[in-house]
């Protein structure tokens, strides 16, 4: 048998373990399917406290344009502090989060510290490069003490090599297949060090949340390394959520003149240097 039938077969059989014959009702309001009443290009009509996700002029995910980017080595190293915390994976219907109980730790952003609250994710992703999607998107969700938000956004392609951090959190995403608002305890915590990469490049813009109400006022910090995530890792997240969320990523937004930064190491070496303006130009 070819290899790529017998990756089917495996797709299919790890599927069939793991979702339920009753299949749950998502009652959120709001879906990802183009052209549908509650489609994303919708969801301001749907409530009146939903409208900015149509009237908002910095709204998220958006195409990150390599000749449209600022070029911003004064935005400095990211500047966190994770640590293993006591944690529970949660099926919210729409999505699979990790939700943390326990302080793991901090992001620090002009001198405010921002608490890692939550980590979920998107397939596939939701922000795009030079118009390229990729296969799946994690979003690390901070507050501060005022209650404003800094989400990292890190990219995956499918490839050979399994993701470490979904790894170890297989076990806890197969209890709640398909079960809306059914959450585990992730036995001995999460420790987000594993999730974060090589995160020395990275885009910075001002953003919303990218699901109803569509707040504004989210500092995005986008890696720009691409991690990667096994075929089967993929499958098992798409077959948790409730049907029609397979593919949970909103639309591209427009840019509407933002500034959208890009943060390097000095030197500049080659093999990252892309047609991008200098910010002191």
């Amino acid at each position: 048998m070819p290899a790529s039938s017998r990756l089917c077969v495996a797709t299919v059989l790890l599927l069939l373990s793991v979702t339920p014959a009753a299949r749950a009702e998502w009652d959120g309001g709001f879906s990802y399917i183009p052209g549908t009443p509650n489609g994303p290009e919708n969801w301001g009509n749907l409530k009146p406290e939903w409208a900015t996700c149509s009237t908002g002029k910095r709204q998220s995910p958006i195409n990150l344009d390599s000749l449209q980017l600022t070029l911003a080595p004064g935005l400095g190293y990211l500047n966190y502090t994770y640590q293993n915390a006591k944690a529970s994976v949660v099926n919210h219907g729409n999505e699979i989060k990790v939700r943390f109980d326990g302080d793991a730790g901090s992001l620090v952003i002009n001198s405010t510290a921002y608490h890692l609250r939550q980590m979920h994710w998107h397939t596939p992703s939701e922000h795009t490069i030079d118009d390229r999607r990729y296969d799946m998107e994690l979003h690390m969700v901070h507050l501060n003490a005022q209650n404003e938000t800094a989400v990292i956004g890190i990219l995956y392609d499918v490839g050979i090599q399994r993701d470490e951090f979904l790894y170890k959190l297989e076990p806890y995403i197969r209890k709640i297949v398909n079960q809306k608002d059914k959450e585990v305890l992730v036995y001995g915590g999460v420790d987000p060090n594993i999730a974060k990469g090589l995160d020395n490049i990275y885009y910075r813009f001002m953003g919303s949340f990218t699901t109803p109400p569509c707040i504004e006022g989210v500092t995005w910090t986008i890696i720009k390394e691409v991690r990667t995530v096994s075929f089967t890792q993929l499958a098992l997240l798409r077959a948790a959520v409730l049907d029609g969320f397979e593919n949970n990523a909103r639309p591209v937004q427009d840019v509407n003149k933002r500034e959208i930064e890009l943060f390097f190491p000095l030197p500049l070496s080659i093999e990252h240097d892309v047609p991008i303006r200098d910010a002191s130009a």
